[in-house]
């Protein structure tokens, strides 16, 4: 055959293929979430084998272990014991609440950690949504707004480096970059839940927090939340609140899930220069678990290139539950 270019030369060997690749994962790129709740077991999550709640002491454990791995950058989630859930949320800013007692002691163990946080109050909450639930069902946004700002205020003084809002309310990023501001906190980063949808693939973490909506009063509660996350049929609408976001102030813009939504990734690496993280969220995670512990898949090799697809969409970071085994894979 006559051909003038054949791009197999360039595939031919491992160091050719290294020499031209356009996009690479590393350590470095992953946030590991984490789930810390009172008491002092180890609690296994049945939905999303391999991940655990880990009391604060064995939190310390495995976040030195991550750091040894190369990962340099941790966030959060607090199971809250249900005698602390109450309707407006407001154990979220308990300055001797569960996560501002994590976040101090994992800076003192672990200083140069990066400590991201989540700005929500759907872990506190009794109605199991983001935000406060009026007598009529409407989800308050400002009201809430109010309370976030509180809950990151709290974070920030117990020493995170990254607050990351989770609710989907419309202005908090302008309202909690002020209020952390006005606190003498302007070092502290905001990583924003910009593109955050009404997804079925948040599942499995809701198991782990116990933060589904619910009723346990007269009220009617909503059964999802359709009102404030995105609805999984739109892509411009995410180019909006990454627009609003940026211009109030937040310095990263998260994706989540990511897998299903690596469209909506690339179309905000199109539109904005600020770092774009993707969050490989808990269905996607434990769908891999699964179907790998069947046998069905090489679980290395598939979250690997996962991995790697949030990389060549756009992403700068990536939260994953895999982040210790891609970590250690990764050095092999």
């Amino acid at each position: 055959m006559d051909l003038t270019y054949r791009p197999r030369r360039l595939r031919r060997t491992n160091s050719l293929r290294e020499m031209v690749r356009e996009n690479t994962v590393s350590a470095s790129d992953f946030i590991y979430p984490l789930f810390v709740h009172e008491g002092s077991d180890t609690q296994e999550i049945a939905a999303m084998p391999g991940t655990s709640r880990w009391p604060i002491d064995g939190l310390i454990d495995e976040v030195k272990r991550a750091w040894n791995l190369g990962i340099r950058c941790v966030v959060i989630f607090p199971k809250v014991p249900d005698e602390q859930k109450t309707e407006d949320g407001a154990e979220c800013f308990n300055e001797k609440g569960l996560i501002p007692r994590t976040i101090e002691r994992l800076k003192k163990e672990i200083p140069e950690m990066c400590v991201m946080t989540d700005v929500a109050l759907d872990p506190y909450s009794c109605d199991g949504h983001d935000g406060i639930v009026s007598d009529d069902g409407i989800i308050l946004n400002d009201a809430t707004v109010n309370y976030l700002c509180k809950q990151a205020v709290v974070q920030a003084r117990a020493g995170a480096d990254l607050i990351g809002p989770s609710d989907m309310m419309d202005g908090r990023v302008g309202a909690i970059r002020e209020a952390l501001d006005d606190e003498g906190f302007e070092h502290v980063g905001i990583i924003s839940y910009t593109a955050k949808y009404s997804s079925a693939y948040y599942g499995p973490f809701r198991e782990a927090l116990d933060s589904a909506p619910r009723s346990i009063s007269n009220k009617p509660i909503p059964k999802n939340k359709n009102t404030y996350q995105m609805d999984p049929a739109n892509a411009r609408e995410a180019i909006t609140e990454a627009q609003l976001d940026e211009q109030e102030g937040s310095d990263i813009l998260m994706v989540k899930p990511g897998l299903a939504y690596l469209d909506i990734i690339y179309r905000l690496r199109e539109e904005s220069e600020l770092p774009i993280a993707a969050y490989n969220v808990s269905g996607e995670y434990s769908m891999v678990k699964a179907a790998a512990q069947r046998g069905w898949i090489d679980e290395r090799e598939i979250v690997l290139e996962t991995l790697l697809s949030f990389k060549r969409a756009g992403a700068n970071l990536i939260l994953t539950y895999h982040a210790c085994d891609a970590a250690g894979w990764l050095k092999e």
